[in-house]
């Protein structure tokens, strides 16, 4: 499979865990069913907090949480959006082959799936995907600052209005 062609990123700063959220919920609105969308980021970077307002901007079933001990996470619809699939790949050493004991290939048409520490691992499963990378001081601080670059890559995300995202 080729390289996805990246498009113009959208770079936002968010100062707050609400901010967060609230981001998830914009995004939400340019999701559909078949959408990857890789969360990178460093631990405690708000990865989950996004998946958070992604689940409430898609409307579904569940408290959002980190699935990092059961790895995958189905969020039903409430209403008539896609259901959510919630990967944490932290824990997974291989690449796609180790994914596919999760059958994201099967859930990614009908669903939305979002794959922290998704990168290096998940690529393949389209050329079609949104890279959402979270940066933020590191070490001893409690700096809620965060710099967030979303990135569309393949023809799904070409024109797409990621600078929509701003607030």
């Amino acid at each position: 499979m080729e390289a996805a062609a990246p498009h113009t990123p959208a770079e936002l700063t968010v100062t707050s865990p609400e901010q967060m959220r609230d981001l998830g919920r914009r995004l939400a609105k340019l999701l559909r069913a078949g959408d990857l969308v890789l969360l990178s980021g460093e631990l405690g970077a708000g990865k989950t907090t996004l998946t958070r307002g992604l689940g409430e901007g898609l409307g579904v079933r569940g408290a959002v949480t980190s699935p990092t001990f059961v790895i995958a996470r189905v969020h039903p619809p409430l209403g008539d959006g896609p259901p959510l699939v919630h990967v944490d790949a932290y824990r997974l050493s291989g690449g796609l082959d180790e994914m596919e004991d999760l059958d994201l290939d099967v859930s990614l048409p009908e669903s939305v799936v979002v794959v922290e520490w998704g990168e290096g691992k998940v690529e393949e499963l389209t050329e079609d995907r949104l890279h959402v990378v979270i940066h933020r001081a590191v070490g001893d601080t409690t700096d809620e600052f965060r710099h967030v670059t979303v990135r569309g890559l393949g023809a799904r995300w070409a024109g797409a209005e990621l600078g929509s995202l701003s607030a």
